[in-house]
């Protein structure tokens, strides 16, 4: 991110998730940057985000899994991907007094090991970090945080169908420009990456790494991390979490 601000050149472009950047107020003491300094360009995809547990755990929903934590406070342990889904999913255990205490894992791939072994029972992470152990058959999905169910496991449902909608958190992935790049270019930039990302061969390369084809211009994507920013910021009011300046 400071390579791209620093460069200030519309050549330089960053390509990340949106999560990190929405939660960056939240997690860092002082903000290294403005949000005016990286202007949205593309929405490109959004990365599947699932709920899992191990495969040996009663648990057949979310509503189970809330269940089984009023009835064994702090027995359950939860690990999850730092950024916003971390946050939210804290804020939802804060909010409905769920006593779940939180493991902080460098590599979320060491995580979904010990979810698959049953050493922590939570995880909330990518659907292509926890492939292995999907495969595996060591561990379950009880909903995805997406507005829509995973494309390759339709039998997944949403957090808002299974009765918890404000854990609902598309996986955004866009394209940001420096501050001053003009909207003619972001538009343009938009609209080519649009007519690649809606390819039947390139959808079907998403589906299978755990990703959805979600195109948009600058517009919908500044509109879509908006709304992450709402949905953060509601979450660190039940957290008693102040925004970082």
């Amino acid at each position: 991110m400071s390579a791209v601000i620093g460069a200030n050149d519309d050549h330089v472009l960053l390509a990340s998730p949106t999560s990190a950047l929405t939660a960056h107020p939240y997690v860092l003491q002082q903000m290294p940057y403005k949000e005016s300094d990286l202007l949205p360009i593309a929405r490109g995809w959004n990365t599947v985000i699932v709920i899992a547990v191990p495969t040996s755990m009663d648990a057949k929903s979310m509503r189970d899994l809330v269940a089984m934590t009023r009835a064994s406070p702090g027995k359950l342990n939860w690990a999850g991907t730092t950024g916003a889904i971390d946050f939210l999913f804290a804020g939802f255990l804060t909010k409905n007094n769920l006593d779940m205490a939180r493991v902080p894992y460098r590599n979320p791939q060491d995580a979904a090991n010990d979810v698959a072994t049953g050493r922590i029972q939570v995880t909330e992470a990518s659907l292509a970090t926890l492939r292995p152990q999907l495969q595996a058959n060591a561990i379950k999905m009880l909903a995805s945080t997406n507005s829509v169910r995973p494309p390759t496991h339709p039998e997944v449902p949403t957090v808002k169908e299974a009765g918890y909608p404000e854990l609902t958190l598309d996986g955004l992935v866009g394209f940001f420009g420096p501050q001053g790049m003009p909207l003619a270019l972001r538009e343009r930039i938009a609209a080519d990456m649009r007519e690649i990302v809606q390819e039947p061969d390139f959808v079907e390369k998403l589906n299978v790494t755990g990703q959805v084809a979600n195109a948009g211009g600058p517009a919908e994507f500044a509109a879509a991390m908006q709304e992450q920013r709402d949905r953060l910021a509601i979450a660190a009011k039940e957290l008693g979490i102040k925004a970082a300046q």
